[in-house]
């Protein structure tokens, strides 16, 4: 065979290698373009996964975000309504905080001027302190002085109360005395006229006998008035002394003579008033003397008329009884 028509086995091994050789290298050239790719590969996919957690948290971070903005925009409405209620309250206000700042001005003053008294108050105390204490040393200094006059005025009061005490007894010794010489004075006029007294009895009894109907008439309305109590020897006596008739009008007259208001006539009662009832019925008792002597002509003639008042008093029931 020629050497361009035959291939002989060490060619066929040479080209065989050479290929070898070439698709080693093509093969070491797509390994490493593998390796690379592969590397790439696992580049990228690291890269998608940050990039995957950096979107998580993108969206975590969105969502938080959204969250914040809600509650801000939330937040932000109502400090508008707070805002605008607070707006509307300051206009509201407005005037009553003049009022106050007219009020706080003039408490600011009023307080000044007691802050002021209060000084002054402090000051003169802090010297009342003093003058007490200046007196108080003043008074241990003299203290024996005082209690002299102490005593002294202890003294004094008791001199003034025995005074007083002694006053008064001689004030009860000088009603005690103007009562006995009352009583003195009574018994004196009785003793007068005891002789004349009973011979007036017996003629009252006879009197009293002859008025017992009208006393009898009139007792009802004698035990309503108030009765007067006298002594009847007493009266008596009075009356025939001083020349008096009228025994009735008398005793109504001495009525007014009770100085002690206890309706009861005393003997010096009795007296002064027979003296001034003599002195008024002098000049009519002629013409007195003569309607008494009528009386019982009038009252036989009248018996339709009210009987007369006849005055009794405990001597005229004694006798009675």
């Amino acid at each position: 065979m020629s050497e361009t028509g035959t291939i002989t086995p060490e060619t066929q091994i040479k080209e065989l290698t050479e290929k070898l050789e070439e698709e080693t290298e093509r093969l070491l050239k797509l390994y490493a373009a593998y390796e690379q790719q592969e590397a790439e590969l696992r580049d990228t996919k690291a890269e998608v996964e940050v990039l995957e957690k950096e979107i998580v948290e993108r969206e975590i971070e969105k969502e938080s975000l959204e969250a914040l903005l809600t509650e801000k925009d939330a937040r932000i409405r109502d400090l508008e309504l707070k805002a605008s209620k607070s707006s509307k309250q300051v206009e509201h206000l407005e005037p009553e905080l003049q009022k106050m700042e007219e009020k706080f001005s003039r408490e600011k003053d009023r307080l000044g001027k007691v802050f002021s008294i209060a000084e002054e108050l402090d000051n003169d105390l802090r010297l009342a302190v003093i003058e007490l204490q200046t007196r108080d040393d003043w008074y241990m200094e003299h203290m024996s002085l005082f209690e002299d006059l102490n005593k002294a005025i202890k003294r004094r009061y008791e001199m003034i109360e025995a005074a007083a005490e002694a006053e008064r007894q001689s004030q009860h010794m000088g009603r005690a005395i103007a009562e006995r010489m009352d009583e003195m004075v009574e018994a004196r006029a009785a003793e007068m006229t005891l002789e004349e007294a009973s011979d007036i009895e017996s003629t009252e009894s006879e009197e009293t006998a002859d008025s017992a109907n009208e006393a009898e008439s009139t007792e009802s309305e004698d035990g309503e008035e108030d009765e007067w109590n006298w002594s009847e020897s007493v009266l008596t006596g009075v009356m025939e002394k001083n020349g008096i008739t009228d025994r009735d009008a008398f005793v109504e007259f001495a009525k007014s003579y009770d100085m002690d208001g206890n309706k009861y006539l005393k003997g010096s009662e009795l007296g002064a008033a027979a003296v001034d009832f003599a002195k008024a019925s002098q000049p009519e008792e002629p013409a007195a003397e003569e309607p008494a002597a009528e009386e019982p002509a009038a009252e036989e003639s009248s018996g339709d008329k009210e009987p007369e008042v006849v005055w009794r008093t405990s001597g005229d029931s004694d006798g009675n009884q």
